[in-house]
């Protein structure tokens, strides 16, 4: 894994678009059609003026050669995947090439979908002068129906603990020692976020770092409910709790016992709730978003059951042309491979 992160030779001088920031910001992505090109264009001539941007672009070649002229001026790098990186995970495979250009310490990764604005930036930015990874808080903005819906999911994860943003900061020479990681899993900011805890890394989640994130389109919404389902795979007893909803209502309905239904969608809106209230989450979550809670958890629970049989009968979940079977690899895996990378080397996790 570290021959990943080999540094291509270093140019000249600085490329178009560098401002000489103490920050990067990589950006990785795939589009098969070009319909939010300038809303995207927008953003990055802002965002140029916070940091150093590099985009790793693995569009077909029209639009790759269309990106390079929208973006000339504005993005310090833009350039596809690195042909040596032979992973599932299209997007791993661009943070990876994206990793290898980096100048600075402190590095955003974020997906085309993320907004930042400069007050986020500097947060990220000083949070990581003593962490090595920070995982902020993605909102929708704005908010059709489906993007309510898809935010209650998001206030059960804040309910519990924390959310799994689109976007990391991460320290460069943590990554480099870590070896970047696993490029062929499903989920992989899981896998980043394990792979650092596995190196002995330490990981902040300030809950009121919100970072505004586009929301999907409707078919593409859809298109998610099952592989987003098979992600939990990576986490047992959160897919066992999701996979005994349905046996549990059918057996309140079966004893005709319809009020503990009640009760427990009740308690579903009340952890998200909860989840609403924390960090100041009123000001970009609505309410609405708590009252949709019942309605994502049966939604979840029966995407669980299809992407159990997707594991077991289809050997994965398609995606960009692959099954991918992994969702992601468990800390104590990833713990015992750092241990056998850091003996090799002579170097330990911390």
């Amino acid at each position: 894994m570290p021959s990943r992160l080999v540094r291509p030779p270093a140019s000249a001088g600085p490329g178009p678009g560098h401002v000489g920031a103490a920050l990067d910001y990589v950006l990785p992505l795939r589009w098969d059609h070009d319909a939010g090109l300038a809303e995207l264009t927008g953003y990055l001539r802002g965002l140029a003026r916070h940091a150093r941007i590099v985009v790793i672009d693995g569009s077909p070649s029209p639009l790759f050669e269309r990106h390079t002229r929208a973006w000339r001026g504005v993005v310090a790098e833009h350039v596809r995947p690195d042909d040596d990186l032979r992973v599932a995970n299209g997007k791993v495979a661009g943070v990876l090439t994206g990793m290898r250009r980096v100048r600075g310490e402190h590095v955003v990764i974020a997906d085309d979908d993320v907004r930042y604005d400069a007050d986020a930036l500097a947060r990220v930015h000083a949070l990581l002068g003593h962490a090595d990874l920070v995982r902020p808080q993605n909102h929708f903005h704005p908010l059709p129906w489906h993007a309510r819906w898809d935010s209650a999911r998001t206030l059960l994860n804040r309910g519990l603990g924390a959310d799994y943003p689109g976007t990391f900061g991460v320290r460069r020479s943590t990554f480099e020692r870590m070896g970047g990681y696993d490029g062929d899993v499903l989920f992989e900011n899981l896998e980043l976020i394990r792979t650092v805890r596995a190196h002995g890394g330490r990981e902040v989640r300030p809950l009121d770092l919100y970072v505004r994130r586009l929301p999907p389109g409707t078919r593409r919404f859809w298109s998610q409910r099952v592989r987003q389902a098979y992600d939990d795979l990576a986490q047992p007893v959160r897919m066992a709790a999701f996979l005994a909803v349905l046996p549990s209502v059918g057996v309140a309905l079966w004893r005709r016992r319809p009020g503990l239904i009640a009760v427990g969608a009740a308690m579903v809106v009340g952890l998200a709730e909860i989840g609403r209230r924390r960090a100041g989450g009123r000001r970009v979550f609505p309410a609405t978003s708590s009252l949709f809670a019942p309605v994502w958890v049966a939604e979840r629970a029966t995407c669980s059951w299809a992407a159990l049989a997707a594991r077991l009968l289809l050997g994965g979940v398609p995606y960009a042309g692959r099954r991918l079977r992994t969702a992601a690899h468990s800390t104590r895996r990833l713990r015992r491979r750092a241990l056998a990378v850091g003996t090799a080397s002579g170097r330990l996790p911390c």
